[in-house]
This record gives structure tokens, sequence and C-alpha cells, in this order.
């Protein structure tokens, strides 16, 4: 039986679950309408990409947090746990990979910085996405030999139901060792946003001495810009400690609570940034803003039928 602080919990993913869907989703669509009419861009590559790898990841968080809390035994025993480790690396590879790919190419093209290397960098732009991609296909086929021997391990152990036989410290170990790709892949989103926000405020300041209405307006455009970043790095920030909090329910199983404020953590990302992203990128916003006056115009039809 659910206490009402479990039930709240429950609530809270399933609504954050739903965001996230629509969010993705509206993002996915209008990207392949405008891949269908137009040759589809970088930017529109990766946002279509984010969308259906973050869509997917929430599907993973949803369904693995709610048999563990539903059908624990279920989950211990059996290859359940197997199939979940290895659709979650899919999809917590590629989200991680795309996040990171967005904010590397929003770094190149906007940022401003005198140093050579950055400078070399942003002569070859095109260059970095096959780099991250053939990263991205080292780190999962790392992941899955590394899942594939912790699996193995614990079959020649003949061990029916899932528990942990290790020590914690070796156990944080093997998660670290397990997740090292994606540790990489949010560092660089880190430091990339960092650097693009100290580049942005570099140049604010440098405009502010000009109050001309052009001016203005670009220093509105850039205080906007930086606020988008700095919100995407708390979004981030709380993903992984939904994760630690996750990974960490593990040593302490009876602990429900601490599975579900994870979920609740980590699934904020998801849908949070996905809204971050349709409110900053103009395209996705007017697309938007359309929608919601279809559905006024129509809330206003049918209520004008209903009166009469």
């Amino acid at each position: 039986m659910l206490s009402v602080v479990e039930g709240i919990f429950i609530f809270v993913v399933i609504s954050e679950s739903v965001f996230g869907v629509l969010g993705n989703g509206f993002i996915g669509l209008v990207n392949c309408i405008d891949c269908a009419k137009n040759k589809l861009s970088t930017i529109g590559f990766i946002l279509t990409g984010l969308a259906i790898s973050r869509i997917f990841l929430i599907w993973v968080i949803i369904t693995d947090g709610f048999i563990q809390i539903f059908s624990p035994d279920i989950y211990a025993s059996g290859n359940l746990i197997e199939y979940i480790s290895y659709i979650w690396v899919i999809g917590n590879q590629s989200s991680m990979w795309f996040a990171t790919s967005l904010s590397i190419f929003y770094f190149l093209k906007i940022a401003n910085f005198s140093n050579y290397i950055f400078l070399w960098l942003k002569s070859r732009t095109n260059m970095v996405l096959p780099f991250m991609m053939a990263f991205l296909l080292i780190s999962s086929l790392l992941n899955f030999a590394h899942i594939v021997k912790i699996l193995n391990d614990h079959k020649m152990k003949n061990d029916t139901v899932w528990h942990l036989n290790m020590y914690k410290s070796e156990y944080f170990i093997k998660q670290i060792l397990l997740n090292l790709g994606v540790i990489f892949f949010f560092t660089l989103s880190l430091i990339t946003c960092v650097l693009l926000i100290i580049s942005l405020w570099r140049h604010n300041r440098q405009m502010q001495s000009n109050v001309t209405g052009l001016r203005d307006s670009n220093t509105e455009a850039h205080v906007k810009a930086m606020k988008v970043l700095i919100s995407f790095i708390i979004l981030f920030i709380l993903y992984f400690i939904g994760m630690a909090l996750e990974i960490s329910r593990f040593t302490v199983p009876e602990n429900k609570l601490l599975l579900m404020f994870g979920m609740t953590t980590t699934a904020i990302y998801p849908w949070g940034h996905s809204f971050i992203l349709i409110l900053g990128n103009s395209k996705l916003k007017q697309a938007s803003l359309r929608i919601t006056e279809i559905f006024h115009n129509c809330f206003d039809y049918v209520s004008g039928n209903l009166s009469l």
C-alpha cells in the first residue's frame, strides 16, 4: 500500500513524463515537417535526435522505476534487469550525446574568443559532429562490454535473485566506470555552456556603454541567452543528482522514497529543457504560438456553440 507521500511522487513523475513526451514530441514534429519542406540542417538533426532520444529515455526511466516500486520481485529475478540495462545505455548515451552536440554547436556558432584553439575549432564546426558520433559509438561499445561482464559474473554465481553482493565502494566504482562516457559528455556540456556564458557576458558588458535601440535589443537577446544557458546547467546538474540517487537506492533497497525522489529529479531535465528549447528557438516558438492560437480559436468556437 502506497503512502500519501509516495502517491504524490508518483503523480509528479507521471505529470513530468506527460509534459516531457509532449514537449519533445512537438520539437521532433516541427523539425520533421521542416525537413519535409527543406533540407534538414545540422541544428535540425540535433534537435530531432535529442527529442526522440529523450522520449525514449523518459519511458525507460518511468518503466524501470515503476517496475522497481510495484513489482520488485519480477525486476530482481529473470532477465528483465539485463534488458533494461542495455536499453538504458542506448537511451542515456544518445540523449547525452545530442545534448552535448547541441551545446558545442551553439558554443562554436555564437561564442567569440581570440584563442587559437577556439578559432581552429570554429573553422571546423562541421567536423565536430562526426567526431562526437565516433566517440558515442566507442563509449556505447565499452559500456555494453562492461554490462555484459557484470551480468556474466552474476550468472556464474548462479544467483536467482539480484542483490548487492559487493562492498558499497566497489559498487560505486563499477557505476562510475559504467557511466564514464556520460560523465565525459556531461563535463563537456558544462564547460562549453560556461564558456559561452562568459563570452556573452563579456560581449554584453561591452555593449552596455551604447544605448541605441539596436544595441539595447542585442543586449536583451544576450541576457535572455545567458538565462537559457544557466537554466540548462541547473537542469543538467539536477539530472545527474537524480541519477546518483537512483544508483544509491540499490544500497538501501527498502527505501522506496529515495527511488521516487531520484525519478522525480531525473525526469525534470528531459521535459524542462524541451520547453526551454521551444521558448529559446524562434522557429519552435512561432510554431507553438500558432498551435496555441488554433486551440484558442477552437475553444472559442466550441464555447460559442455551447452558449447558443
